[in-house]
């Protein structure tokens, strides 16, 4: 027995794969009875939804028969559409993009990450989101809630240091040779 997430996905954790089930069931228990090659999820004993199985972790199978009309236009994402909108951004923004959809386990998880990023610059601006870009790129750290956070205590509005900082020179500092 699991509940229908949000996103109207279940989860069949022995795969930690998710499987869609129609938007109307979403917040409800269903029963997920699976097989070697088959998912079948029932409410009350009805079939709601049927799947084939698939082992691959991390990832969603979905029939956009299940998808609400106001989600349908999720399945229209593309790298391509994240990388063009933020190329009309800036180089940054779209360097930062590119690292994000090459870091995500599962593309679903790298467009809404990719679509809550380019929300930024309507709400803070374009210079902002490409300094907060910067500095997650620097921290090497590719997600939302690393810009959100970076935006949220306007650590994009600091002079960042790109130098290094030096170990200064002492006689107990072994260094490089010592270990040779």
């Amino acid at each position: 027995m699991v509940t229908v997430m949000k996103n109207g996905y279940v989860r069949l954790g022995e795969d930690i794969h998710y499987y869609s089930v129609p938007y109307n069931y979403i917040g409800k228990k269903v029963k997920v009875l699976y097989t070697s090659i088959a998912v079948k999820i029932y409410y009350q004993y009805t079939l709601i939804a049927s799947h084939r199985r698939n082992r691959i972790k991390y990832r969603y199978t979905t029939d956009e028969n299940h998808l609400a009309s106001q989600h349908r236009y999720t399945t229209e994402w593309s790298p391509e559409k994240f990388i063009q909108e933020a190329e009309a951004i800036h180089e940054d923004v779209t360097r930062y993009i590119i690292k994000v959809l090459e870091h995500k386990v599962y593309p679903e998880q790298a467009y809404k990450s990719c679509s809550g990023i380019l929300s930024f610059a309507r709400r803070v601006g374009a210079g902002r989101l490409a300094d907060a870009c910067r500095w997650a790129d620097s921290l090497g750290q590719y997600n939302y809630p690393v810009i959100e956070e970076i935006l949220r205590k306007r650590l994009d509005q600091l002079q960042h240091d790109d130098e290094p900082v030096s170990i200064p020179a002492h006689k107990n500092i072994r260094g490089k040779e010592y270990y040779q």
